[in-house]
């Protein structure tokens, strides 16, 4: 992996063809489309790679079968097929993973049986095996902690599961491999013009303070939740394009849901679809669709979410999860394309949406994890017509991804598994630079449990501070902040945050 100094160096030094904003999955599959394509291509993220939204998903790769609910059949055709892509190419960090519906009725489960085979006929043949009606005892033979009272047999069918974060320092590592370069915790402060035309960016490294003013023939907006900030350093007036929702999970122990099948909950009192899914050896109950009033980094669980997902758990399991039980909490907001229709952000598309505004700054916003590549894609083709590139055929469609052993999202992560050796492989090889880097995106420990987080802080900083030439302030500093950010994910140990 390049060193961060050196790549600091080169910063001023190249004639870049494309700028990206942001390192989160949008801007991480553009600046690997992009220099997979042999384009000079440079992307700034701010924070971490994959910091924010896209590292705090429900894990799902997926065609969405609440879209097809909703009639949306494009975006569940087009995710299908990038499902099967991400499976074929990324196999060490992507796998299929069975969902059980339970039903309560006859009628529903001819429903909901007869819904997933438009499933199946969407997906075509993918090799993944098709959905089937079962019967009580099937059902329970899957998953036995499910409440029996009620059931009437259930649905199974297929999707994918992944490792959020894992999956996005693959496409660093891969963007790197093909020629481009992605830094973390460099913040662009200002857009540059060359006339009229937006043709660069001031850029300042975190870390030291140091500017930077980057000539690229074309720059692209990636910030995800923070793309209306960039849209504004071009034109001040210019009017929002998104509103923020916020989706919050809880992680409980796997004794709740023991085995490798997961649960989706088709009907929740706000219209949405529940999941329940093994992850690392722990379950992931989420998520819920909360509209906020503005983007912010770090964005807290409400009371009211963590009694909405605990309250649906306890409608199908035997056993309900409840407040001490949850060894983690975390949220993300999601930046949903608005419209200016005043839906509720449960209602609004997944779709992406690309603008390209009059001083010719590319944005990209909207979509979701399973179409990163598809909206990378589009993305890329608008840049290249936009700065006059010489055009190339994307190639990501047969682009291989690979991962390391802790990338596979079936693999137990505890704090037994943050040893000094991994500490220091994640800031040699993967540009960890904070104790929450290596913590909550290097490995998942933060998410999965963060008092087994909070103890391994310590000695990850101080392995750290070796790699990195601190001193003894910087890991009290380093361990006093970790501190402070798990206690938005220490549910089941300390009071709620208020909602």
């Amino acid at each position: 992996m390049i060193q961060r100094e050196e790549a600091l160096a080169s910063l001023t030094g190249t004639d870049w063809d494309l700028v990206i904003i942001g390192g989160g999955a949008t801007g991480l599959g553009a600046a690997l489309d992009a220099s997979s394509r042999g384009y000079r291509t440079l992307l700034l993220e701010q924070q971490d790679f994959a910091k924010g939204t896209s590292s705090r998903s429900t894990k799902l790769i997926h065609g969405g079968v609440r879209y097809l609910r909703q009639g949306n059949v494009s975006l569940v055709r087009e995710s299908l097929h990038e499902r099967a892509l991400l499976l074929k190419n990324a196999p060490s960090l992507v796998r299929p993973l069975e969902f059980i519906v339970p039903t309560h009725s006859l009628a529903g489960r001819l429903y909901y049986g007869a819904g997933l085979k438009a499933y199946d006929l969407l997906a075509g043949a993918q090799g993944m095996p098709r959905s089937r009606m079962l019967s009580t005892a099937a059902v329970l033979q899957r998953v036995p902690t499910l409440n029996a009272g009620p059931l009437r047999g259930g649905v199974s069918y297929h999707d994918a599961q992944f490792d959020d974060a894992r999956l996005a320092l693959a496409m660093v590592r891969e963007t790197i491999h093909q020629g481009g370069l992605a830094l973390n915790y460099v913040q662009v402060e200002q857009l540059t013009r060359k006339g009229d035309q937006v043709r660069g960016v001031l850029a300042r490294d975190g870390e030291t303070g140091r500017e930077f003013e980057i000539s690229a023939r074309v720059v692209m907006n990636a910030a995800g939740i923070f793309c209306d900030a960039v849209r504004k350093m071009d034109d001040p007036a210019c009017s929002p394009m998104l509103r923020v929702s916020q989706g919050t999970h809880l992680v409980v122990d796997r004794r709740f849901l023991p085995g490798e099948t997961a649960i989706i909950v088709p009907d929740t009192d706000d219209g949405r679809v529940l999941f329940l899914i093994p992850w690392h050896q722990s379950v992931v109950i989420g998520t819920t669709d909360v509209p906020r009033p503005a983007p912010e980094l770090e964005p807290a669980p409400l009371n009211s979410e963590i009694d909405f997902l605990l309250q649906h758990a306890a409608r199908y399991l035997a056993e309900p999860p409840r407040l001490h039980d949850i060894r983690s909490c975390f949220s993300g907001l999601r930046p949903l394309v608005s419209h200016g229709n005043g839906k509720v952000t449960s209602q609004l598309s997944r779709d992406h949406v690309i603008e390209v505004s009059e001083s010719r700054l590319v944005t990209i916003t909207g979509g979701k994890w399973t179409t990163y590549r598809r909206m990378a894609a589009d993305a890329v083709n608008a840049a290249v017509s936009v700065g006059g590139l010489t055009p190339r055929p994307c190639v990501t469609a047969s682009l291989a991804l690979w991962g390391h052993e802790q990338d596979h999202p079936g693999m137990s992560q505890s704090a037994a598994t943050v040893t000094d050796a991994f500490v220091r492989h994640a800031v040699q090889e993967e540009l960890a630079r904070t104790v929450e880097d290596v913590l909550s995106r290097r490995c998942r420990l933060l998410l999965l449990d963060a008092e087994a987080a909070v103890s391994m802080a310590r000695r990850t900083a101080e392995v750290m501070a070796q790699e990195l030439g601190r001193d003894s302030v910087w890991v009290e500093s380093q361990i006093v902040s970790f501190g402070s950010l798990a206690k938005h994910y220490r549910i089941g140990h300390s009071e709620l945050p208020g909602s």
